[in-house]
């Protein structure tokens, strides 16, 4: 504790001579707009549903592809390094496994237009895949010759037996499902794009289009677009810092069993035309699109510092220089009325609180929990000084460092204040029900997911796609979690502790801009009155808890089975389905 309370106050020094000047992502930012091959689009970590001993890491790239046009222009970019990248441990300095996947295409029949004929392919896509465990220092090759199936075009290239491939595409898919020299399942190729979100309202100054509007409903931006999926199923004892298998597991929130999940994709720095249609790359290559928690770049940096952050690893402080817009997020702005509450009509459901528990104020610039520093009643928590408080109440104007800055750049620990309301009898500084530790203290962005957490099934009546907020709608008032003690609770396993293919990711990233976390924790929202309201259920924590970004579920299904992304959309009969 002492060594990470060193740590946490050498970042608080950090924090503070930040220069502030300084200030899931399809074509975000004005450079990676220009490269979809290289655009990381979505990452998604998360316990496998149907084995408790895997985790499930997908890592998404090359956005809005429309079916019809897959065969020439979508495909994974040769001279691109697409990575996947884990920490397990907060005392290294970088990645403690990375996997590169590398990609090569042949012309099996280059004499014809077709992109398919008589068996043969063309821009036939095969990869090797390589791993490193020691830092990125050397790789070791685990998947060579891997098969990408082609795109999705239509009956007479795929399924024909004299003109195609003569095959369904699923058979296509399961064939090209590998088995690692190390162990995993490695699955690379398109799919449907499982992200769901109302871009085009996000877009319109955030008119998001409320379910249920017949006038004006709500339409998913990302619906019937395929994507390209690079997925790992991998075997938990792989990804625990110490080859620990699930079963080793002290608890379901054993700390041990944290790792933090990014993905980055590289070009060559130099790239050259020559006459007659040569190209050549040289130079090392330069880290262009990198995801964590998603709608990071999107949605919190602002679009002056979107090219920056897409160049950084999260390592080394870089993300320090951005932490201002996770304390004082821009959003905040329109969910507090004295600043442009009213400008933002579809977020009015969402305020943050401002006299939580009559005194503690959360608008960006107030002083949220800081004047508690110092005090004695913050002794034993996270809170305090000799623990974290030197980053999570860091001056009196940085509000969210205590809820939103640690969700991205540090999980959340067990301790008080971050457990849950259950049980800490009106005081938020209290010990409460435990209820996530994926803390992992490299404060940088990551997607961190506790791996000791069970999945809750797919079919389970409480499964949604709420993730944590639902889990703690449950802890607060369901009678079969509102016990104090440590169980689990079904969506402990969904985002933000990993990410999840079902989770609706925008809708509880506003809900938490909007105080939800807070409000969790037994800081209630401003219509409760300490010793009067009979309950910290009032309207202004149902109307976040009610809130909804529009869209709540991809336009179609999931496989159930690895690697559970869903089959292309097929270019052939691609306008003949109704889009929304």
């Amino acid at each position: 504790m002492n060594r990470i309370s060193r740590f946490f106050s050498g970042m608080l020094l950090l924090l503070t001579v930040a220069t502030i000047g300084y200030a899931s992502s399809h074509r975000e930012a004005p450079l990676i707009s220009n490269d979809p091959l290289a655009d990381n689009t979505d990452v998604y970590a998360f316990k496998s549903p149907d084995d408790p001993n895997a985790i499930t890491i997908i890592a998404n790239y090359i956005p809005f592809e429309s079916p019809e046009g897959g065969p020439n222009y979508y495909n994974f970019g040769e001279r691109i390094r697409y990575e996947i990248h884990v920490k397990n441990r907060a005392d290294t300095p970088g990645d403690d496994i990375t996997y590169r996947f590398t990609f090569q295409k042949v012309n099996e029949d280059p004499t014809t237009f077709f992109n398919i004929r008589l068996g043969r392919q063309n821009l036939r896509t095969t990869y090797t895949c390589e791993k490193s465990t020691d830092g990125g220092r050397t790789f070791t090759v685990i998947v060579r010759n891997g098969i990408v199936p082609p795109a999705n075009i239509g009956p007479r290239s795929i399924d024909n037996t004299v003109v195609g491939l003569g095959t369904d595409y699923n058979s296509l898919i399961q064939r090209a499902i590998a088995t690692a020299s190390t162990g995993e399942q490695v699955f690379c190729g398109p799919a449907d794009d499982p992200f769901f979100v109302d871009l085009a309202g996000a877009f319109d100054v955030g008119n998001f289009r409320p379910s249920g509007n017949a006038t004006n409903p709500s339409k998913d931006g990302l619906a019937r677009y395929n994507c390209h999926t690079i997925a790992l199923k991998i075997p938990v004892n792989l990804l625990q810092k110490d080859g620990k298998n699930i079963t080793q597991a002290a608890n379901i929130l054993d700390p041990n069993y944290v790792i933090g999940v990014w993905a980055s994709a590289s070009r060559q720095r130099i790239r050259t035309f020559y006459n007659e249609g040569d190209v050549g790359f040289d130079g090392e290559y330069v880290q262009v699109s990198r995801l964590g928690m998603p709608l990071t770049n999107e949605v919190v940096i602002p679009i002056g510092q979107k090219d920056r952050w897409n160049a950084l690893t999260p390592y080394n402080n870089n993300d320090l220089r951005f932490a201002q817009y996770f304390v004082n997020p821009e959003l905040a702005l329109y969910m507090d009325d004295a600043q442009f509450g009213g400008a933002v009509p579809s977020l009015k459901g969402l305020r943050i609180q401002s006299r939580s528990l009559g005194s503690f104020d959360f608008r960006n610039g107030k002083p949220g929990l800081f004047g508690l520093k110092g005090n004695a009643a913050l002794n034993g928590t996270a809170l305090a000084e000799n623990a974290f408080g030197a980053l999570l109440l860091p001056n009196n104007a940085s509000p969210r460092a205590v809820d939103l800055l640690p969700i991205f750049y540090t999980g959340v620990p067990n301790l008080a204040p971050y457990q849950l309301a259950t049980g800490k009898n009106g005081n938020p500084l209290a010990v409460g029900k435990p209820f996530v530790h994926n803390f992992l203290p490299t404060l940088g962005d990551m997607l961190r997911l506790n791996m000791a957490v069970p999945a809750t099934p797919r079919s389970a009546p409480e499964f949604s796609s709420l993730g944590l907020v639902q889990a703690a709608v449950l802890g607060l008032t369901d009678s079969r979690y509102t016990n104090p003690n440590l169980q689990f609770i079904p969506n402990m396993d969904g985002f933000p502790n990993g990410r999840r293919l079902e989770d609706d990711v925008t809708t509880i990233e506003l809900q938490a801009v909007g105080g939800v976390v807070l409000a969790a924790l037994g800081l209630w929202y401003d219509d409760f009155t300490p010793g009067t309201s009979p309950s910290p259920v009032t309207n202004n924590l149902l109307n976040v808890l009610t809130f909804s970004a529009g869209i709540t579920k991809n336009d179609t299904t999931l496989k159930p089975n690895f690697p559970y992304v869903q089959t292309p959309w097929r270019g052939f009969n691609y306008t003949k389905v109704v889009k929304f």
